[in-house]
């Protein structure tokens, strides 16, 4: 599962039916300026929090119940591995850059 992130405050989810990964992409450029996504906290160059209770409500996402219980196993699975933060209620994601 992809978060995208585009200028302008613009986030959507790709690859929603991806369990397996998590991960976030910036389209935009974050050096040249304070950008904000709400649910989203830019940790470092490498590393991003993601809300969990922001997924579901991103554009992209299938309007189904199955989605919905493969996320809170995502989300279980995650917390196994140490990738919540318990006090944002947060996924940790890696970040790519598109140029």
């Amino acid at each position: 599962m992809i978060i995208e992130c585009f200028d302008g405050g613009i986030v959507r989810l790709s690859e929603p039916l991806d369990f397996r990964r998590f991960k976030l992409v910036l389209h935009a450029d974050v050096g040249s300026g304070t950008l904000a996504w709400p649910g989203i906290t830019l940790l470092d160059d490498r590393d991003a929090l993601v809300s969990v209770d922001l997924v579901p409500t991103l554009a992209g996402r299938p309007d189904d119940a199955s989605w919905d219980q493969r996320f809170a196993e995502m989300v279980d699975k995650a917390r196994e591995h140490g990738w919540i933060d318990a006090e944002r209620h947060a996924i940790r994601a890696h970040i790519e850059r598109m140029t």
